[in-house]
Formats: C-alpha cells, sequence, structure tokens
C-alpha cells in the first residue's frame, strides 16, 4: 500500500518537473493570453478538486459518523479555517507574485526566490490536500478509495504543468540560465510529497477528525484559487480565454474524481 502512495504523490511533482522543462524547449516569457489560460485551467481544476475530492467526502464522512442534519459543520469549519491558515501564510512569507506586485514583510531575498516562494507558497495545501485523502484510503476510510486518491494526484499535476512554466519561463527570461530555472521550478514543487508525507503521518493521529482535516485542505486551496489564480486569469484587457479554461479545468477534474473514483 505504501508503494502506491508513494507513487501517487510523486505524480505531480513529475508535472511540476514537465512544465519547468519548458524553459529549454519555449523561448521568452509566457505571453498573456496564455498565461491567462494556464492560470484559468489551474483554478478550474483546483476549484473542482476542492469540492469533490475534499468537500464531498467530508459530508460523506460527517454523515457516516451518525452527524444527520449537522454534518455541514465540520466541512464549514474545516473550510473557514482552512482558508484563514493560507492567509496567515500569505502575510508571513516574503514572496513575489507574477505581476512583480509583492506580499509579506520586507526582506532582502531577490526576486527569483521570492517568485519560487510564492509557487512553493501554493502547493502547500496541494501537498496537504493529497497527503490527507491517501491517509483516509490507507486508514480505511471507505468514503475515499485509491482510485478517487490518484485522481486527485492527476488533477493536481495536470495544473502543476502551467505553475512549473510560469515560475521557470519568467526567471528564464531575466537571464538566468536554463539549468538553475528548471531547478528551481521543480525544487517549488518537492513541497507537495514533503507534505503530503508529513500530512499522512499526522493525521493517523487525528482520524477521528478526518472530515475537518479534509475541508481545511479544501479551504486551503480555495483560497489559492480566490487570491492568486482567478486574478492571475483577469489580469490587463478583457479577455474571456480564462473563463473558458477555467471550466474546461473544472469539467476534466469532474470527470477524473466521478470516473476514477
Amino acid at each position: 500500500m505504501w508503494i502506491k502512495v508513494l507513487y501517487g504523490i510523486i505524480i505531480p511533482l513529475v508535472g511540476t518537473s514537465l512544465g519547468s522543462a519548458c524553459v529549454f524547449f519555449l523561448k521568452g516569457e509566457i505571453n498573456d493570453k496564455l498565461r491567462r489560460s494556464l492560470s484559468g485551467m489551474a483554478s478550474g481544476i483546483m476549484a473542482s478538486a476542492s469540492f469533490f475530492s475534499l468537500l464531498l467526502p467530508s459530508l460523506e464522512m460527517a454523515r457516516t459518523n451518525g452527524m444527520g442534519k449537522l454534518s455541514f459543520i465540520p466541512a464549514v469549519l474545516g473550510f473557514i479555517v482552512g482558508m484563514l491558515f493560507l492567509l496567515v501564510l500569505d502575510l508571513l512569507i516574503p514572496h513575489m507574485h507574477i505581476d512583480s506586485s509583492e506580499e509579506g514583510p520586507k526582506s532582502g531575498l531577490d526576486s527569483s526566490t521570492k517568485l519560487v516562494l510564492a509557487v512553493t507558497l501554493h502547493n502547500i495545501p496541494e501537498g496537504m490536500a493529497m497527503g490527507i485523502v491517501y491517509a483516509g484510503w490507507l486508514y480505511g476510510d471507505h468514503n475515499i478509495t485509491m482510485a478517487s486518491a490518484l485522481a486527485l494526484a492527476i488533477g493536481i499535476a495536470i495544473q502543476n504543468f502551467p505553475e512549473g512554466a510560469i515560475v521557470s519561463m519568467p526567471l528564464c527570461a531575466q537571464g538566468m540560465s536554463k539549468k538553475k530555472t528548471f531547478g528551481l521550478g521543480v525544487l517549488s514543487g518537492i513541497v507537495e510529497p514533503v507534505g503530503a508525507l508529513l500530512t499522512i503521518f499526522f493525521a493517523g493521529f487525528f482520524l477521528p477528525i478526518m472530515p475537518y482535516l479534509l475541508s481545511f485542505a479544501a479551504g486551503a486551496m480555495f483560497y489559492v484559487v480566490v487570491e492568486e489564480l482567478i486574478p492571475e486569469m483577469k489580469e490587463g484587457s478583457h479577455s474571456n480565454i480564462g473563463t473558458i479554461m477555467f471550466a474546461i479545468g473544472f469539467a476534466v477534474m469532474m470527470m477524473l474524481d466521478v470516473g476514477l473514483g
């Protein structure tokens, strides 16, 4: 079982690595239309994964545990705390967005480090989400199957591809070597399997509150969607491409989760 878990949590890192490898095949920065498309698809996948892979299982677990009409409580509380958790990290970690705007406390870090920190910050909830879902499967919760956990990993890998490209290509355009930008892109994604393993380990001590943990991860992922990805897909002159790609991303993740789950 652990071998399957290890394979599963590595899949999203493969997506990040492939996206970062775009620096070897593409020249210059990502144009606005493509960047909006990638951000839109990534936000659609994350929103769909948050609902189908995390919030719905949270509600089902609460019902199974006999909460009845109050089964919304773990989903609501966990979701809100998850969003607040990412908000606090957003305020405490110095990082820079694609549009060069900065957040967090002032520091002496260079722009490339701050950009990598921004993507790393986005990857934290994804690692947590994978860890919690795989923990639910490992510890025998019938609401979570191996197939649904794999669907989540594949969905995150798909949305990690554009993230890898978005973090590596601007750095390359600034004059950094292709090998270094590729390495930084991959490094930003390592937090996901590491975070997943840590979450699996600690989740074993908190099985009774698994519904809260699932919705907590959903809230953290939704924070990234609302705070970062949706503004990026709408930045600049008006365009519908981001909205279209959001719908495609949402539908792809829904098909993966429902079809495989």
